[in-house]
């Protein structure tokens, strides 16, 4: 209580601390670098990543891309390379001039070599950057070769697709931040008894936003998911504490006449509860740090000090701001929308049995669907992004025109012979899929010395360390096809060199596949393990937390589950992020009511009319937080023409309505159930008469 008096005596001060605080976090939102690649958060040591490096550090070569040309002159093309040469941080391009004159017909090369780069009304230019893939200065030359080049040329590659990616998420993610906090109102003041309250709760979260934001700047950089999540999500994870203490302060203001003594009861109580509900909700987020692919840990890093900042914000800000606004929040008030539900509650336990079927029945199925929905997501990234944005369309017309759907690079090791490296490039041939395999040999042929090239050709195929062969796919990054393709040529490589490597954007998401898989069952388990832990501390019971997480992780299959029925694809990111943060988040509801139960059954009543009034006085906050996260992430979810924050804000929607369903019809019917067990395995509860539960299962039966 004492520090729930000083907040209401310093709550001056505090808002003035709070306001100062937001000056930096403005610049410290500013100041934080967005990432835009996800091939970024692979393990270190993984050999994908090593060659990577091995290109940057030898070649002087980052990025990659193919230019294609359309309906141009050979002699405009040429001189559409020179300009774009010119681009910083264009290391090299490659194009049929770069080995001959462009007075020599192209005919002249290797038929290979020139159907490769060539068809009836369009060529190919190969660009490399000194630059990483995703590197600001990369995007930046994206963007001026689109704009050097015209409509008649398109870029394909990994940058391609973070520019466009970035334009669209900078476009979008204002937008997202408007929506919600339209949507969250508009719940608010249906579900809420005041008109002024929800703007007040909005003013208090948000603050709690920007001051979470701005402190990303000592994070270094942030995943362009989190940028465009975080806001949303902890808008709607944390506007259920503001609910409970604005709830609390009304209960005391019928007790207290003095409305600072009031707040000072409420906030501490408040403070009481919230505590636990949101330890359960840090709990998934941290969960996500356990995953191996880094960028889980960027965005539960980011979303764990969201909640806790949301806490301090709803005990420190929140009370400050409501007892600043007192007058008019008490002459606003208005009838709450949500009715007395005593007798609701009453009809629900009197049918109980047909809850606990119902839910019995929806295991199997919602279990089958949502093993399914894990293997069915994908991991195409183009996926992600509207089918008439620039990277979709330039490598629809790689795949269409040149039959080329992904490009793989391999670094081999400079001292192997060249007779060697054509052996395993006639092998590397014959796998399935392999358009052509074009290095130094491919361009010069067996009889001709390589020393003939410009040395603007040689320094780009080798170094004193490496020669770099370039692969071309007929399949598409992250098919079965690709990924199978990918694991014969690492066979044929490493035959010839133990060293070598093979890089490229789909034997990177190959890893990330491999990689994601794995950390989906780590993160599932970590999460259930840390709640189970948390609520039995908090509970003191060994029953409860099976039964609570037991309902919750229903509705989580239940929701991954409905995308398989559906035929729905998924990216690959939504159902790890979401089998954590509706766990964490929705685990609430139940901790609510179960909470509310136990003080009952503590306090002498009898089994059935503690479920009662544990459910009735429960619904009211149970469907204003599910229905604030339903409206902050659905409208979200509708405008979003990026899918990943579509489907993951989709789900939450979704997530939040089947956990409160779940826990307002099936959780009362568990207690009914298992109440027996529950007294004996909870501490506090023990002491309950065992003849009285033996008289009120006779009484339920009759």
């Amino acid at each position: 209580m004492k520090l729930a008096r000083a907040v209401v005596k310093y709550r001056i001060p505090i808002l003035i601390i709070t306001v100062l605080l937001m000056i930096p976090a403005v610049f410290g939102f500013i100041g934080t670098r967005v990432n835009y690649d996800m091939l970024d958060y692979l393990p270190e040591d993984m050999d994908t990543v090593v060659g990577q490096k091995e290109l940057m550090q030898d070649f002087g070569k980052g990025a990659f891309s193919f230019i294609i040309v359309e309906n141009m002159p050979a002699k405009d093309v040429s001189e559409l390379k020179s300009k774009i040469e010119k681009v910083n941080h264009v290391e090299t391009v490659i194009w049929y001039d770069s080995i001959a004159d462009i007075s020599v017909p192209m005919e002249m090369l290797p038929e290979k070599v020139y159907k490769a780069f060539n068809t009836d009304h369009s060529t190919i230019m190969a660009v490399f950057f000194d630059s990483a893939t995703s590197a600001d200065v990369t995007m930046d030359a994206i963007r001026e070769i689109r704009s050097i080049a015209g409509k008649q040329c398109f870029a394909s590659g990994m940058s391609a697709l973070v520019t466009d990616l970035k334009d669209l998420c900078e476009q979008e993610e204002p937008v997202y931040v408007a929506i919600a906090v339209l949507l969250a109102t508009v719940a608010m003041l249906l579900f809420l008894d005041s008109w002024l309250a929800p703007f007040i709760f909005l003013l208090s979260i948000g603050m709690m936003i920007l001051l979470n934001l701005g402190s990303n700047f000592f994070l270094g950089e942030i995943s362009y998911i989190t940028k465009a999540l975080s806001a949303v999500l902890q808008l709607a994870v944390t506007m259920d504490y503001s609910i409970f203490l604005w709830h609390s302060y009304n209960e005391q203001l019928k007790k207290h006449d003095d409305h600072k003594e009031a707040m000072a009861v409420a906030v501490h109580s408040t403070f009481t509860s919230v505590l636990g509900s949101s330890i359960t909700t840090i709990a998934g987020f941290i969960a996500l740090c356990f995953m191996s692919f880094t960028m889980g840990r960027d965005l539960g890093i980011v979303m764990a000090k969201g909640v806790l900042l949301g806490v301090i914000g709803c005990v420190t800000v929140l009370p400050a701001l409501i007892l600043l606004f007192d007058k008019p929040l008490q002459k606003l008030k208005h009838k709450a929308l949500i009715p007395d539900m005593t007798r609701f509650s009453k009809g629900t336990l009197k049918i109980f049995p047909v809850f606990l079927v119902i839910f019995a029945v929806l295991i199997a199925p919602a279990y089958y669907g949502y093993s399914k929905t894990n293997n069915e997501v994908y991991y195409d990234l183009g996926k992600c992004l509207p089918q008439d944005i620039g990277y979709v369309i330039a490598n629809s017309k790689l795949q269409d025109d040149f039959d080329i759907a992904s490009t793989h690079m391999l670094l081999v090791d400079a001292k192997v012979s060249p007779k060697d490296v054509r052996a395993m490039t006639k092998e590397m041939e014959q796998v399935d899929g392999v358009k052509y395999v074009l290095g130094l040999e491919s361009v010069v042929g067996s009889r001709v010395p390589e020393e003939i090239l410009p040395d603007s050709v040689r320094s780009v195929l080798k170094s004193n360390k490496w020669e770099l062969i370039l692969i071309s796919s007929q399949y598409r990054v992250t098919s079965d096809e690709v990924n199978n393709q990918v694991g014969e040529l690492n066979t044929i490589l490493k035959k010839y060199d133990k060293n070598g490597l093979l890089i490229g954007e789909a034997p990177c998401m190959k890893d990330m596949i491999e990689t994601t898989d794995h950390d989906f069952k780590v993160v599932t388990i970590v999460s259930i393990i840390a709640i189970f832990i948390i609520i039995a501390l908090v509970e003191k019971s060994i029953s409860l937390p099976v039964i609570l997480i037991a309902v919750i992780e229903t509705a989580i299959f239940i929701n991954l589950g409905l995308p398989h029925y559906f035929g729905q694809n998924l990216p690959f990111i939504a159902p790890i992020c979401i089998s954590t943060i509706q766990l964490g988040a929705t685990v609430d509801y139940a901790i609510l009511m179960t909470t509310r139960y136990k003080t009952e059954r503590i306090n002498g009543a009898d089994k059935r009319p503690a479920i009662i009034t544990a459910l009735s006085t429960s619904i009211p906050s149970i469907i204003v937080s599910g229905m604030g996260l339903f409206a902050a992430t659905f409208g979200v979810a509708l405008y979003s023409k990026l899918d990943i924050v579509s489907s993951l804000c989709m789900l939450l929607a979704r997530g939040a309505v089947i956990s409160m369903v779940m826990v307002i019809l099936v959780l009362p019917a568990m207690f009914m159930l298992f109440d027996k067990l529950i007294c004996k395995t909870t501490l506090g509860m023990m002491h309950i008469n065992t003849k009285k539960l033996k008289a009120e299962v006779i009484s339920d039966e009759k």
